[in-house]
């Protein structure tokens, strides 16, 4: 049905497939999805599934490679102040942060 899963990113991270069949469904908020070869199936983060055209897909999104299934969107892990501190530039403020 489609290619390999690919990392990309816009302003956002999404986990995308290009179709090599056709492709029907209805997303979770009811709205029909379809698709058409060389078309994107696309996964965000919170997990829905989208198609977009080709040619938009193409000019928004930057290919930054393999997604294996099990490393996407890893969890956050919360630094604690004073490793954010140690990061910041010499001569910034803390207070300006």
């Amino acid at each position: 049905m489609t290619t390999t899963w690919n990392l990309y990113r816009t302003r956002f991270l999404v986990k995308a497939r290009q179709l090599t069949e056709p492709l029907f469904f209805v997303d979770e908020l009811g709205r029909e999805q379809r698709g058409r070869i060389g078309d994107y199936l696309i996964e965000s983060s919170d997990g829905r599934r989208s198609i977009q055209r080709r040619q938009i897909f193409e000019d928004i999104y930057v290919p930054m490679g393999p997604a294996a299934e099990h490393q996407f969107f890893p969890t956050a892990r919360a630094a604690p102040t004073s490793e954010l501190r140690r990061r910041m530039p010499p001569g910034r403020s803390t207070a300006s942060a």
